[in-house]
């Protein structure tokens, strides 16, 4: 499994770039390794690291450690998600369940922020649905609905405050939820890799070529080396399949997003000079888009079955196309070459937009697949694999458990087939929203 990112996301490039990065290069022993140092990793890395202080904890990563989808997202942490086919008392008590897992998981974003003194630009300002489109007020009534039967606090909102609030006439109408966090992405996973505890070794640029279990023990093959683990969990998020683990229910996406350089006084005092927003698209493929603490215009509006393991500089300058148009028909009075950067991502999603975390065999276990709200749900996931891990429990774990389970998907090539058909009869709906 070799991932090569493009090296022009914003979020990474805000940081100052790590030094001493080590790479598997012999052979090695250790009671835990971790595949994957994303915010899963990390945290699963974090808490065995806290929990057995005397024991060797191996971090690994394909890349960077924090440089793939933790670092590549819009910064969004999530209290509620829209777009999730609830419309039954049955299926309103799984998203009830859902969102306990986003409350909870904002929990723990929290609690390490506070225990660490984590500077990631942390904003609870909550966040938009909101579409240009007048006649999506019934999507947003009925999601009023749902979110008032479960007590989340929350408004509708119409053109000319919206116009006000974010700067643009572009939407007709949104619905605001409190509960939403926007931040750094890149500062906060950057704080988990700093904060590493003394017996972890973190390695990097090292994938994971084979793996076995014998015995006890579960055998790795990397390019110059090899680990032997009594433990093993597996972080990796989109690339699950990759390594033959539950291979018939998540598959990646990939999307593409764009940030400008800051705003200028003028260019902001001509768009009202609102502060940080982040708006969500009513419409499953419709934009993404925020404004961050130093005026930057972030825009995702892509996603598509792509190969998950490259994107060319090429490929992404056609996709920053579309970037562009959305940023115009939101800011018209925006220069035409505002945009700095466009990057690639993968997101991990299930057929039901649930989340995975297991026990696959007595030493092998997996979290990962979070639909697009891994910050929260995969710090949090990362902790409770290792203590599950550890033959523990916590009420944490129980909120977890008691979700429904990832349905199983088609094989290949039906499946690419089936998303591929959804992904443009989604993107023909929201063809506005861009």
């Amino acid at each position: 499994m070799k991932v090569v990112n493009d090296n022009s996301c914003s979020w990474v490039n805000d940081l100052n770039p790590r030094t001493n990065i080590k790479t598997i290069s012999s052979d090695l022993n250790c009671e835990w390794l971790i595949i994957g140092a994303g915010y899963t990793g990390l945290s699963a890395a974090r808490k065995l690291g806290q929990l057995y202080p005397n024991q060797k904890v191996l971090l690994v990563d394909a890349q960077l450690a924090g440089e793939g989808a933790s670092s590549r997202n819009s910064g969004y942490l999530v209290d509620t998600t829209l777009n999730d086919g609830f419309t039954s008392n049955k299926e309103l008590e799984n998203y009830k369940k859902k969102a306990d897992i986003y409350k909870i998981g904002i929990e723990a974003v929290k609690k390490f922020i506070k225990e660490y003194q984590v500077d990631c630009d942390w904003n609870e300002c909550g966040k938009f649905f909101a579409s240009s489109k007048s006649e999506d007020k019934d999507i947003l009534e009925n999601f009023s609905d749902t979110l008032s039967k479960l007590g989340f606090e929350h408004n509708l909102l119409f053109n000319k405050e919206l116009t006000k609030k974010l700067g643009t006439n572009f939407y007709n109408i949104a619905l605001y939820t409190k509960g939403g966090i926007l931040l750094h992405p890149g500062k906060l996973v950057r704080a988990m890799i700093d904060t590493l505890p003394e017996n972890v070794n973190l390695f990097e640029n090292s994938s994971l070529l084979n793996w076995k279990k014998v015995n006890s023990t579960i055998n790795c093959g990397f390019k110059n080396g090899s680990v032997k683990t009594k433990k093993i969990i597996f972080a990796i998020n989109g690339f699950l399949k990759s390594l033959g683990i539950k291979t018939n229910y998540n598959f990646p996406i990939t999307l593409t997003a764009s940030m400008t350089r800051p705003l200028t006084d003028k260019e902001f005092i001509s768009i009202g000079e609102p502060k940080e927003w982040g708006v969500l698209p009513v419409r499953p493929m419709g934009a993404t888009i925020r404004l961050t603490k130093d005026r930057r215009i972030l825009i995702r509006n892509t996603a598509e079955v792509h190969n998950p393991y490259k994107m060319s500089k090429a490929e992404l300058e056609k996709r920053s196309i579309k970037q562009k148009i959305g940023i115009k028909k939101r800011f018209p009075q925006l220069p035409n070459d505002i945009i700095k950067s466009t990057w690639s991502g993968i997101v991990s999603r299930t057929r039901n937009s649930s989340q995975i975390f297991e026990k696959i065999d007595d030493n092998i276990f997996v979290a990962g697949c979070y639909n697009g709200s891994g910050i929260g749900v995969g710090t949090l996931f990362g902790e409770q694999i290792a203590i599950k891990a550890s033959n523990e429990h916590t009420n944490e774990i129980e909120t977890i458990e008691a979700r429904s389970k990832p349905t199983w998907l088609p094989p290949q090539p039906f499946l690419d087939l089936g998303i591929k058909a959804r992904l443009m009869y989604e993107r023909l709906r929201a063809k506005s929203e861009i």
